[in-house]
Protein backbone atom coordinates (compact mmCIF):
# COMPACT_ATOMS: atom_id res chain seq x y z
CA UNK A 1 0.00 0.00 0.00
CA UNK A 2 1.11 3.53 -0.74
CA UNK A 3 0.64 6.60 1.39
CA UNK A 4 -1.20 9.54 -0.19
CA UNK A 5 -1.89 13.11 0.84
CA UNK A 6 -5.37 14.17 -0.31
CA UNK A 7 -6.29 17.87 -0.40
CA UNK A 8 -9.88 18.83 -1.11
CA UNK A 9 -10.61 22.34 -2.33
CA UNK A 10 -13.40 24.60 -1.14
CA UNK A 11 -15.10 22.42 1.44
CA UNK A 12 -16.74 23.57 4.68
CA UNK A 13 -16.30 27.21 3.69
CA UNK A 14 -19.02 29.64 4.68
CA UNK A 15 -21.55 26.85 5.18
CA UNK A 16 -21.09 25.56 1.64
CA UNK A 17 -19.95 22.13 0.46
CA UNK A 18 -20.31 20.62 3.91
CA UNK A 19 -18.17 17.54 4.35
CA UNK A 20 -17.83 16.11 7.87
CA UNK A 21 -14.33 14.67 8.11
CA UNK A 22 -15.39 11.85 10.47
CA UNK A 23 -17.99 10.67 7.97
CA UNK A 24 -15.55 10.97 5.07
CA UNK A 25 -13.06 8.90 7.05
CA UNK A 26 -15.67 6.16 7.56
CA UNK A 27 -16.56 6.17 3.86
CA UNK A 28 -12.88 5.92 2.92
CA UNK A 29 -12.40 3.00 5.31
CA UNK A 30 -15.41 1.27 3.75
CA UNK A 31 -13.73 1.76 0.36
CA UNK A 32 -10.60 -0.10 1.46
CA UNK A 33 -8.30 2.71 2.53
CA UNK A 34 -6.36 2.36 5.78
CA UNK A 35 -4.64 4.47 8.43
CA UNK A 36 -6.80 7.44 7.50
CA UNK A 37 -6.01 10.66 9.32
CA UNK A 38 -7.69 14.01 8.81
CA UNK A 39 -6.63 17.47 9.87
CA UNK A 40 -8.99 20.38 10.45
CA UNK A 41 -12.30 20.58 8.62
CA UNK A 42 -10.80 21.99 5.43
CA UNK A 43 -10.13 18.78 3.52
CA UNK A 44 -6.73 17.48 4.57
CA UNK A 45 -6.42 13.68 4.54
CA UNK A 46 -3.48 11.30 4.81
CA UNK A 47 -4.21 7.65 4.03
CA UNK A 48 -2.85 4.39 2.72
CA UNK A 49 -4.34 2.70 -0.32
CA UNK A 50 -3.74 0.05 -2.93
CA UNK A 51 -4.70 2.51 -5.66
CA UNK A 52 -4.63 6.23 -6.33
CA UNK A 53 -7.57 7.70 -4.34
CA UNK A 54 -8.65 10.67 -6.49
CA UNK A 55 -11.54 9.03 -8.36
CA UNK A 56 -12.79 7.25 -5.24
CA UNK A 57 -12.74 10.45 -3.16
CA UNK A 58 -14.60 12.43 -5.83
CA UNK A 59 -17.17 9.68 -6.23
CA UNK A 60 -17.70 9.25 -2.47
CA UNK A 61 -18.21 12.97 -1.95
CA UNK A 62 -20.58 13.23 -4.91
CA UNK A 63 -22.61 10.16 -3.92
CA UNK A 64 -22.86 10.90 -0.20
CA UNK A 65 -22.58 14.68 0.12
CA UNK A 66 -23.96 15.96 -3.19
CA UNK A 67 -21.06 17.91 -4.69
CA UNK A 68 -17.82 17.17 -6.50
CA UNK A 69 -14.78 18.94 -5.06
CA UNK A 70 -11.48 19.57 -6.75
CA UNK A 71 -9.13 16.95 -5.36
CA UNK A 72 -5.36 17.16 -5.34
CA UNK A 73 -3.51 13.95 -4.47
CA UNK A 74 0.22 13.71 -3.79
CA UNK A 75 2.44 10.75 -3.12
CA UNK A 76 4.88 10.94 -0.23
CA UNK A 77 7.72 11.56 -2.69
CA UNK A 78 5.84 14.43 -4.36
CA UNK A 79 4.96 15.91 -0.98
CA UNK A 80 8.58 15.70 0.21
CA UNK A 81 9.66 17.53 -2.94
CA UNK A 82 7.12 20.29 -2.19
CA UNK A 83 8.58 20.64 1.30
CA UNK A 84 12.19 20.67 0.11
CA UNK A 85 11.54 23.22 -2.63
CA UNK A 86 9.83 25.77 -0.39
CA UNK A 87 11.92 28.95 -0.68
CA UNK A 88 10.09 30.54 2.28
CA UNK A 89 10.30 27.76 4.89
CA UNK A 90 12.28 30.02 7.24
CA UNK A 91 9.33 32.39 7.68
CA UNK A 92 6.42 32.16 10.11
CA UNK A 93 4.00 29.49 8.91
CA UNK A 94 0.88 31.63 8.88
CA UNK A 95 2.50 34.00 6.37
CA UNK A 96 3.63 31.32 3.91
CA UNK A 97 1.06 29.66 1.67
CA UNK A 98 1.50 26.71 -0.62
CA UNK A 99 -0.84 26.41 -3.60
CA UNK A 100 -1.07 22.89 -4.96
CA UNK A 101 -2.09 23.10 -8.60
CA UNK A 102 -4.03 20.53 -10.59
CA UNK A 103 -1.74 21.04 -13.58
CA UNK A 104 1.46 22.94 -14.27
CA UNK A 105 0.61 26.64 -13.95
CA UNK A 106 0.47 28.80 -17.04
CA UNK A 107 1.41 31.90 -15.07
CA UNK A 108 0.05 35.21 -16.27
CA UNK A 109 2.70 37.62 -14.97
CA UNK A 110 0.76 40.58 -16.38
CA UNK A 111 -2.08 39.73 -13.97
CA UNK A 112 0.10 38.90 -10.99
CA UNK A 113 2.26 42.01 -10.94
CA UNK A 114 -0.51 44.60 -10.42
CA UNK A 115 -2.30 42.41 -7.84
CA UNK A 116 0.67 41.51 -5.69
CA UNK A 117 1.41 43.81 -2.79
CA UNK A 118 4.99 45.12 -2.65
CA UNK A 119 5.61 42.86 0.37
CA UNK A 120 4.30 39.69 -1.33
CA UNK A 121 6.73 37.34 -3.01
CA UNK A 122 5.95 34.17 -4.91
CA UNK A 123 7.84 31.32 -6.53
CA UNK A 124 6.59 28.58 -8.80
CA UNK A 125 8.18 25.16 -8.91
CA UNK A 126 6.45 22.48 -10.95
CA UNK A 127 2.78 22.27 -9.95
CA UNK A 128 3.27 24.34 -6.80
CA UNK A 129 3.10 28.07 -6.14
CA UNK A 130 4.72 29.29 -2.91
CA UNK A 131 3.59 32.64 -1.57
CA UNK A 132 5.14 34.67 1.22
CA UNK A 133 2.57 37.25 2.36
CA UNK A 134 4.02 38.92 5.47
CA UNK A 135 0.99 41.21 5.79
CA UNK A 136 -1.41 38.24 5.74
CA UNK A 137 -3.77 37.10 3.01
CA UNK A 138 -7.05 38.57 4.27
CA UNK A 139 -7.00 41.52 1.89
CA UNK A 140 -4.59 40.19 -0.70
CA UNK A 141 -5.82 40.77 -4.25
CA UNK A 142 -3.29 38.19 -5.45
CA UNK A 143 -4.72 35.49 -3.19
CA UNK A 144 -8.29 36.38 -4.17
CA UNK A 145 -7.33 35.91 -7.83
CA UNK A 146 -4.65 33.23 -7.54
CA UNK A 147 -6.27 30.73 -9.90
CA UNK A 148 -6.77 33.36 -12.60
CA UNK A 149 -3.11 34.32 -12.24
CA UNK A 150 -1.91 30.70 -12.30
CA UNK A 151 -4.26 29.64 -15.08
CA UNK A 152 -5.13 26.36 -13.32
CA UNK A 153 -7.23 25.05 -10.45
CA UNK A 154 -5.34 25.23 -7.15
CA UNK A 155 -5.90 24.64 -3.47
CA UNK A 156 -3.90 26.53 -0.87
CA UNK A 157 -2.66 25.62 2.59
CA UNK A 158 -0.60 27.71 4.96
CA UNK A 159 2.77 26.37 5.98
CA UNK A 160 1.51 25.47 9.47
CA UNK A 161 -0.99 23.08 7.88
CA UNK A 162 1.58 21.72 5.43
CA UNK A 163 3.97 21.06 8.32
CA UNK A 164 1.20 19.25 10.21
CA UNK A 165 0.50 17.12 7.15
CA UNK A 166 4.19 16.28 7.01
CA UNK A 167 4.07 14.98 10.60
CA UNK A 168 0.91 13.01 9.79
CA UNK A 169 2.64 11.39 6.81
CA UNK A 170 5.46 10.26 9.06
CA UNK A 171 2.89 8.68 11.37
CA UNK A 172 1.30 6.71 8.54
CA UNK A 173 4.28 5.77 6.34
Amino acid sequence: MKTYIVLLRGINVGGNNKLPMAELKTRLQDSGFEQIKTYLQSGNVVLKGKSHPERVVKSLVQDHFGFTPEVCVLTVSEFETVMQNNPYKGYEGKFVHVYFCKDTPAVNHDKIQPMALPSERYAINGKVCYLHAPDGIGRSKLVANIEACLGVAATGRNLNTVNKLESMVKGVS
